[in-house]
């Protein structure tokens, strides 16, 4: 229990840049047995190093482990953990769940979650720990399975341990990928903090107090941490490459741009999200000259079309030509204020203290609490969608046989999402003899509320049915809502310009909240010790026993769960339990010591049965080599395997819904299909030949648990590598290769996979895919997808390679001691194959995916002043190999070039800190110093806000300078 080498070796090592991947440690013994005899007279913190439950230096490790101290959130202006986590290149090679996501898609853990993926394998094959144990999910919505890294502030943090390899015989499952295993701080001090960030344009300022108040005593100690974090979100219209979705076409030959121009304002013409009369036949819309600008009056000569005989003054037809496209309505100010960084307001206490039962027992305790609410506010369409194009004759003032679909705009659509997450740990460690035990009990328990903005779908067919005469309203109510039925006028500009009226709002428009509780319960004990002797050291070992219960509920708001919300996805309530059972152990041998080309040889082992009552049992095993040569130089190996059992949301996930275009079904004009298993099975489903586009509203997708039919993941981690520490220890460098190749992974196939496999079938008759599809009968010639029922199944493999680079810097200069360190990765090989006989899908190279990413962390330390530069980058991308022409496409007759590729993306952080007077230490700096914009690409082939590409890697809130004031008392 008291001071020993570990801890301060852990301390120099955090010393050499803030992310270290503890090189050094032969100067870190070295230094901490001149001053052991010194600590032993102080209590210091208790170390856990991730990758063991041996006890034993942990600096030698036979697996890489990355450590990042919380003081490199301090130098780079960070707020959150998982922005600090971002920073590390397991994160950065591959799209991490991010807030800004979940503002124009549902994503999993709810609106604000965000989550960590370790080499792009999935948050749910990444493990994370807190002081060693088992983080418990948080979070909204019925895919609640990762933990929310804006659980746990970073005011609390003292540093995070990561294995960057699979070890599921140690930890069990989940840790496919690795483990993140976040260190808390510990230790006598008292402070209170202020930090703060502001771009040097206006929206996405965080602000955060929190304060601090630890002491030990002669039998145990405590800590206190209160945080409040806020981040003030950003809207479209703060960042000029957020705000006009652009075509971004370029002529091929001159390489000028190509979009239309919008006379109104000169420049490029926005394209966002439409409103309007959309023409039945012969494109384009009917939309209203609310500027005044002039436009040509529709149902005049004006246009070479008479669909219009008579119109309302004010009324014009565009986006029939690439001139009229520039006459569009594009970008309504409701998309201006949509939230491209959700408001976050984050309340957290923390709380852990330990206290001596006697000389060889101890009492632990931890407690965490956390509430999150996130804001977003958005946009969306609504339209005649249930019973399609009407005639315009219907329209009050217009004249014509046109047939029309009257699309409004509204900002009722978006959401407020709480999330309050608690977790409680109680514990007891202590020693017999040369053994030392732990025993631990914890309680993570979680409850999330989502209230959302919904457009009723009683009310939107009541209101359909009354404009075509096929339906009474004056005196009626909607069926399932209850409104009272109010005329809606279609197609008057104000209804679809967004203001439909106060009367028409209550009818439509409604509000319902979703809740969400995921508990989870775990017990873990186990005993570490020498067993023997050995020629070359002592033979350890460590045996325990785990025990866990997970338990998820999802019930979603009353209109989505009687599926009355109109246009978003339904879903029922999800409910499941699960228990977990493990025996572990673990044994250390050191095999060799002093011989030629040998200084030490060790051999580390381990293994897990594990039995899950949701899946069935299975055993993994670990083993790995760590061998110094000599000179500094040491080489490590291992090789492991693991499973990871369904998680609660991809066994019972009932009945999620959304919505796809008619457009992905293969038997649209199957007759010119290439492919014979295509038309041989179209026409056997009884879709005729002349069916030849898409008919009639979209399909229905639906989602759904795979309970009884999934089985476990498993998959084997590789790894090798060498380090080499000079021999002055001022040097030192680590080369990691890496493999993990995963079978059977869980999956989600979509409808648009299952309507593929099922109609390149060669087995049509009795292929189980086409069970899951309803086709229409071809009434008035629909002959489209009603219903086609996608999920959770077990696919055939993910395979991931490539080579971690590390080196590292320390000197002493005339000016001061510089230190440096470079974290490099290079990703080999990502590869994802859904069935045995289907085609392998490489994502290396791609956009979100870069083939190298790297970060660069430099810092001086003279006199009182310390000074850090840190340079993040990331590879250039490119999407051109998905498409067939490469970056060409047809734009109303010519040919032009999109744009889906990236350049290689760098941004710099600076900072300074120093201590103003007694007990007042500041830092400021400025993130992002060159104001790097995201890269942009063109909305035909890339998913972007504005042209700004959706990617993790690049940074959305631009120049901004940062603060943190802690006062020490």
């Amino acid at each position: 229990m008291k001071a020993n080498r570990l801890a301060k070796s852990v301390r120099i090592a955090l010393a050499f840049g803030a992310s270290s991947t503890l090189l050094l440690s032969g100067a870190a013994f070295a230094q901490a047995e001149d001053e052991q005899e010194e600590e032993e007279a102080e209590r210091a913190e208790r170390i856990t190093v991730v990758g063991s439950r041996i006890r034993t230096d942990g600096l030698d490790s036979a697996t890489p482990i990355e450590i990042i101290s919380a003081e490199l959130a301090t130098e780079q202006g960070l707020s959150t953990l998982g922005e600090l986590l971002r920073t590390t290149t397991i994160a950065a090679g591959s799209d991490q769940l991010i807030s800004a996501y979940s503002v124009g898609f549902v994503t999993a853990g709810g609106a604000g979650n965000e989550s960590i993926s370790m080499r792009g394998l999935g948050a749910n094959r990444t493990l994370v720990l807190l002081n060693g144990r088992r983080a418990g999910p948080a979070g909204t919505r019925g895919q609640v399975a990762a933990y929310d890294m804006n659980s746990l502030p970073v005011a609390a943090i003292e540093r995070v341990e990561i294995l960057k390899d699979g070890a599921s015989s140690l930890y069990g499952s989940d840790a496919v990928a690795g483990v993140i295993n976040i260190i808390t701080k510990k230790g006598d001090d008292a402070s209170v903090n202020f930090s703060g960030s502001k771009p040097m344009d206006s929206g996405g300022e965080t602000y955060r107090l929190n304060g601090t108040y630890g002491e030990s005593f002669d039998n145990g100690s405590y800590r206190i941490v209160l945080d409040h974090n806020v981040n003030t979100g950003l809207q479209r219209s703060d960042r000029d490459y957020f705000a006009c979705n652009e075509r971004y076409f370029f002529d091929p030959e001159s390489g000028e741009r190509a979009d239309p121009i919008d006379p109104r304002t000169g420049e490029f013409h926005c394209n966002g999200t439409g409103y309007g009369l959309y023409r039945g036949f012969g494109g384009g819309r009917l939309l209203f000259d609310e500027t005044g600008y002039g436009f040509p009056q529709a149902g005049t000569d004006a246009y070479d079309d008479d669909f219009v005989n008579g119109a309302p003054a004010g009324w014009y037809w565009a986006g029939w030509d690439k001139e009229s496209d520039g006459w569009l309505n594009g970008q309504h100010p409701f998309f201006r204020t949509q939230s491209m960084i959700p408001e976050t307001s984050t309340t957290a206490a923390f709380i852990q203290g330990d206290y001596d039962l006697g000389d060889s027992m101890s009492l632990y305790g931890e407690f965490l609490h956390s509430s999150r609410e996130t804001e977003i506010y958005s946009a969306r369409q609504f339209w005649t969608a249930d019973i399609g194009y009407v005639p315009l004759s219907l329209a009050e003032g217009w004249s014509g046989s046109e047939l029309v679909l009257p699309v409004a705009i509204t900002d009722h659509y978006g959401n407020t999402t709480t999330v309050d997450y608690t977790r409680g740990v109680i514990g007891l460690e202590g020693s017999i003899g040369f053994w030392n035990w732990d025993m631990s009990y914890q309680r993570s328990y979680n409850k999330g509320e989502y209230a959302q903005k919904v457009i009723l779908r009683d009310s939107m067919i009541m209101a359909q049915l009354n404009l075509i005469g096929a339906g009474p309203c004056e005196g009626e109510q909607s069926p399932l809502s209850g409104r009272d039925c109010v005329p809606v006028d279609w197609f008057s500009w104000d209804h679809m310009n967004g203001n439909p009226g106060a009367d028409v709002k209550a009818f439509l428009f409604g509000d319902e909240v979703g809740n969400t509780i995921y508990k989870q319960d775990t017990f873990d004990a186990y005993i570490t010790g020498d067993i023997l002797d050995l020629p070359s050291g002592p033979l350890a070992t460590a045996v325990g026993v785990y025990y866990q219960t997970d338990e998820l509920k999802d019930t979603p708001g009353v209109e989505t769960l009687r599926g009355n919300s109109w246009g978003l996805s339904g879903a029922g309530i999800t409910a499941g339990k699960s228990k977990t059972k493990a025996v572990y152990g673990e044994l250390s041998a050191p095999v060799l010591r002093d011989l030629p080309f040998v200084e030490a040889l060790d051999v580390t082992g381990s293994a897990r049965w594990t039995d899950v009552d949701a899946y069935g049992s299975d055993t993994t095993f670990k083993v790995s080599m760590n061998w110094s040569i000599g000179g500094g130089l040491r080489a490590r190996a291992s090789r492991g395997t693991s499973f990871r059992a369904p998680a609660l949301f991809e066994l019972y996930l009932d009945n999620q819904t959304g919505f796809l275009g008619q457009n992905i079904d293969p038997c649209i004009n199957w007759v010119e299909s290439e492919n014979p298993l295509i038309r041989e099975n179209c026409a056997a489903a009884g879709v005729p030949e002349s069916y030849i586009a898409g008919i009639g509203s979209s399909m229905t997708a639906v989602t759904g648990g795979g309970a009884g039919q999934l089985q476990a993941e498993t998959s084997v981690s590789e790894g090798f590598g060498f380090i080499w520490e000079s021999p002055e220890r001022m040097w030192a460098a680590s080369v990691d290769y890496y493999k993990v190749t995963i079978d059977d992974q869980v999956s989600n196939v979509g409808g648009s996979n299952v309507l593929n496999l099922c109609y390149t079938s060669e087995n049509f008759e009795n292929e189980p895919f086409c069970d899951q599809i309803t086709r229409r009968d071809g009434t008035d010639g629909d002959y489209g997808i009603d219903t086609v029922r996608g999920g959770y199944v077990n696919v055939a493999q993910q395979l991931v390679r490539g080579v971690d680079i590390v080196t590292t810097f320390n000197a002493e200069t005339p000016i001061g001691q510089l230190r440096s360190t470079l974290n490099h990765t290079i990703q080999i090989e990502r590869v994802f194959q859904q069935f045995p006989d289907s085609d392998p899908i490489s994502y290396i190279g791609r956009i979100s995916n870069p083939k190298h990413i790297g970060t660069l962390n430099t810092s001086l330390m003279t006199n009182d002043w310390t000074f850090t530069w840190n340079a993040r980058y990331v590879d250039k991308t490119s999407n051109y190999y998905l498409y067939t022409n490469g970056n060409e496409l047809q734009y109303r007759g010519e040919t032009v070039n999109f744009i889906a590729d990236t350049p290689t993306y760098v941004i710099h952080a600076l900072s300074a800190q120093t201590r103003l007077f007694d007990g007042l230490d500041v830092t400021f700096g400025l993130a992002n110093i060159f104001d790097k914009e995201p890269p942009k690409a063109g909305p035909s082939a890339v998913a972007v806000a504005g042209n700004t590409i959706y990617a993790s890697q690049y940074d959305y809130y631009g120049r901004r300078a940062f603060v943190n004031l802690s006062y020490q008392f």
